[in-house]
């Protein structure tokens, strides 16, 4: 009896999560374009949402500058994990917490303050604004995932292969870096999410006529969302799912290749 209970409760999350999606999904092919009022099955908002220049942009802009600032705050982030490894633990520990603050600002505070900050630089607000605002709120969250890997890996590895003759940056290349990689690839994709996500701090320095997906549907909140919108929310669900199975499917190839 418990188990049915457990399993009941289990299936409402699951709805509860989901349910949302599933509505969003059902007015992407709905025919009519208010919500809530179902006329009939349609293709239109998906062969429309290729035609319209201003979402396109706005999701390319918002590709782009998410896959160029996860790459460069993951790099960065790199780089700051083997400066803060060589210190000594309590100064560390500062620094760790110094370079966690940003999680817990504000993101408005953070917004108003980068842009107060490229206007006194002398800096356009624009694409370049954006990519460098994105690097730095993304840089804590990189730090935070490949800091604790960094610090449980073992240095004998390394000091072995310089003592077999690599060089200090071969040696990091094909000893350290293999080690680092499932921490790197998580630092990367968090960062990719929280700039794909990302509203108030992109608000605050993207400047007049360049948007992202974000921004250019809280443009739209003001004449009400075009359907098209949820035609490209729905290609999204369904590109992250593809993704969530492929990557799982892989976890548990190279898992039976262990075993074997």
């Amino acid at each position: 009896m418990m188990e049915k209970w457990k399993k009941g409760y289990v299936a409402l999350v699951v709805l509860f999560l989901y349910a949302p999606i599933g509505v969003l999904i059902a007015q992407s092919f709905n025919a009519s374009r208010y919500r809530g009022h179902w006329t009939g099955f349609t293709l239109q908002w998906y062969g429309e949402l290729f035609e319209n220049e201003g979402i396109l942009e706005a999701l390319q802009n918002t590709i782009t500058i998410g896959l160029t600032s996860a790459a460069l705050a993951t790099i960065l982030g790199l780089i700051t994990c083997m400066a803060l490894r060589g210190m000594g633990r309590k100064q560390r520990s500062v620094l760790l917490g110094v370079a966690s603050l940003p999680l817990l600002n504000a993101d408005i505070v953070t917004g108003i303050s980068l842009m107060l900050l490229f206007l006194g630089m002398g800096l356009r607000l624009g694409y370049g604004s954006i990519l460098m605002a994105h690097v730095v709120f993304n840089l804590p969250y990189v730090i935070l995932c490949i800091m604790p890997q960094f610090l449980s890996l073992d240095r004998s590895c390394y000091d072995a292969a310089r003592d077999l003759g690599a060089t200090p940056f071969v040696a990091f290349r094909r000893v350290v870096l293999p080690e680092l990689r499932p921490s790197l690839l998580a630092g990367f994709m968090l960062a990719f999410t929280m700039s794909a996500d990302d509203f108030i701090i992109t608000h605050f320095t993207k400047g007049a006529g360049i948007d992202t997906l974000p921004t250019e549907i809280y443009a739209e909140l003001k004449l009400g969302i075009h359907p098209e919108m949820y035609a490209l929310s729905t290609l999204v669900f369904v590109f992250v799912l593809v993704f969530a199975v492929l990557l799982t499917m892989n976890r548990k190839r190279l898992a039976l290749g262990r075993d074997l």
